[in-house]
């Protein structure tokens, strides 16, 4: 009969590396544990690069007057939506007696610039409206030279915009600027993306994991979930027979890109490790550390012996025992003082005494 892999990995003894943690319910939900099932999949190599938003040069349009004349109604301004056709502003002819032309929005898109205001003479040399269609941006990475050989036309990219908290788009490369920075040692990479929301805007930074190749069936953990150095990394694995109990296991790793690092060596197939408080659970894992002791530290205030949130009353109880030992302690303090002040003046008065004493009997002798 074939035993299952984890159900023998479960039935051999601990090594003397690994170490068991076991928590409550409570301690786990205060410490926010998350956890990942460890599996097989495609591992992409990225590197990483920076650079910023810009809008699509062909999606830019510009609003002039086909006649001279005066605007009588103006019907947009900076930031407006509008949508092709739409009638924005209307000019007056400065013939006499001519007629008022409305003018149409040429393409959907928001109203980048206005150079126009209600009144205001115009003729057909001037830009009055600028339109952006921003349903596609360029995301331009500033790409290391080094780097310009493991690039070509559909390379995919990842790119976050910090501005969004870390949203994450994908993008893929369209075309390469016209010239390197020798300054800098950077060329420009230029990635079209999606933008059907409108959030992104021209100007913001982007942080770009650019993918270089992918390899099949690698077993692979997020980032967070590995602990320790170079020399030593570990994960907190879930014990699948003893519940909110997990088992720190040396592990093996590999290459890693901006989300998950290889496991080559530590890990079965399904095993859950654990990646949102990974690294408290290291402390809350044994030594002298309590997981109060942790959790007060992580979030900054005072907890429970289990980790749980004080109540009003707890948290006036505790700050009363704060401040009765600050007292005791200073008490202490003085007292020691007093006790090392007093030793000190009867080991004077003593000298003083036997120096006395030695004078007196050299009197003596002499006379």
């Amino acid at each position: 009969m074939k035993i299952p892999l984890l159900l023998l990995a479960a039935l051999l003894p601990l090594s003397a590396e690994e170490e068991r943690v076991n928590l409550t319910e409570t301690s786990i939900k205060n410490l926010e544990i998350e956890t990942f099932t460890a599996t097989e999949m495609n591992f992409e190599k990225t590197f990483f690069a920076i650079g910023t938003l810009q809008a699509v040069p062909s999606n830019h349009s510009v609003v002039s007057s086909r006649i001279p004349g005066r605007v009588v109604d103006l019907k947009v301004i900076a930031g407006d939506h509008v949508t092709k056709g739409d009638e924005i502003l209307k000019i007056e002819s400065r013939q006499p007696g001519g007629p008022t032309i409305p003018v149409l929005a040429p393409a959907s898109g928001i109203v980048a610039d206005s150079h126009v205001r209600l009144g205001e003479p115009v003729d057909p040399a001037k830009e009055l409206l600028d339109i952006l269609d921003l349903s596609e941006l360029w995301a331009t990475a500033r790409v290391p030279q080094q780097e310009a050989g493991k690039l070509e036309i559909g390379t995919k990219a990842r790119i976050q915009i910090p501005a969004l908290k870390g949203d994450t788009v994908t993008g893929e490369l369209i075309r390469f600027g016209t010239e390197a920075d020798a300054k800098s040692g950077t060329f420009d990479a230029i990635f079209l993306i999606e933008n059907p929301d409108h959030q992104l805007r021209p100007g913001m930074r982007a942080e770009f994991s650019i993918i270089t190749s992918v390899r099949e069936d690698i077993t692979v953990v997020p980032k967070e979930a590995v602990q320790g150095d170079v020399t030593n990394r570990v994960v907190y694995v879930r014990d699948f027979a003893l519940p909110n109990s997990f088992i720190k296991s040396p592990v093996v790793t590999g290459e890693e890109n901006d989300r998950f690092i290889e496991i080559k060596e530590g890990l079965f197939p399904e095993d859950d490790v654990v990646t949102k408080g990974a690294y408290l659970l290291g402390f809350a894992g044994g030594g002298n550390i309590s997981l109060k002791e942790v959790l007060d530290a992580a979030h900054g205030h005072v907890h429970a012996e289990d980790g749980g949130e004080l109540t009003d009353e707890q948290r006036k109880e505790s700050a009363e025992e704060d401040e009765h030992s600050h007292e005791e302690g200073e008490a202490g303090v003085v007292n020691k003082f007093l006790m090392v002040a007093c030793v000190i003046l009867i080991a004077l008065l003593l000298l003083s005494g036997i120096r006395q004493f030695n004078l007196e009997r050299k009197i003596a002798n002499l006379t």
